[in-house]
């Protein structure tokens, strides 16, 4: 089955009625978690960005503290599956500052997860990729916002150079 453009899925959607959208986003709900997700999102946490950024950070503390410690292919692993949901909550909010504010928060953990973190080939690839994102992201901010995060990423490097 083809899916429908984007276009005639909102010609579509104007056509019906507010108790049919609600039925069809339901049923959207029900058969993938990410929807379910989103939705939850969209509706209640939307309004709140902060909140939802602590809610997040309080995620990537609980799934860091799970992460497997007994070999890097474990922790490498853990970390990966942390960033993919990082990922995903920064595609629900589409917001820079909280991809940015979100990624900074990973970054730090990540260093904070082993102490032969530099060691790590792979990890340290992670951590670098990460950290290219944010200042990309961090150019397209406001001035205030540039300076603000800019802080904190030489932060993370000082404490990088330091351990070395």
């Amino acid at each position: 089955m083809k899916a429908a453009s984007l276009r005639d899925i909102k010609l579509e959607l104007k056509q019906k009625s507010d108790e049919e959208i609600t039925e069809l986003c339901l049923l959207l709900t029900k058969y993938k978690k990410e929807n379910k997700e989103l939705l939850t999102y969209l509706l209640f946490e939307r309004q709140d960005e902060a909140g939802y950024i602590q809610d997040i950070k309080h995620e990537i503390d609980t799934q860091f503290d799970t992460i497997n410690m007994s070999s890097y292919y474990f922790i490498n692993k853990g970390v990966r599956k942390v960033l993919r949901g990082c990922k995903k909550y920064i595609r629900y909010s589409k917001n820079k500052e909280t991809e940015v504010d979100i990624l900074i928060y990973f970054c730090s953990k990540v260093k904070s997860v082993s102490e032969y973190f530099e060691y790590n080939g792979s990890l340290l690839s992670i951590y670098d990729k990460q950290l290219e994102m944010v200042r990309k992201k961090i150019a397209s901010l406001h001035e205030d916002l540039q300076y603000d995060y800019g802080l904190m990423i030489e932060e993370l490097l000082g404490e990088q150079f330091e351990e070395s």
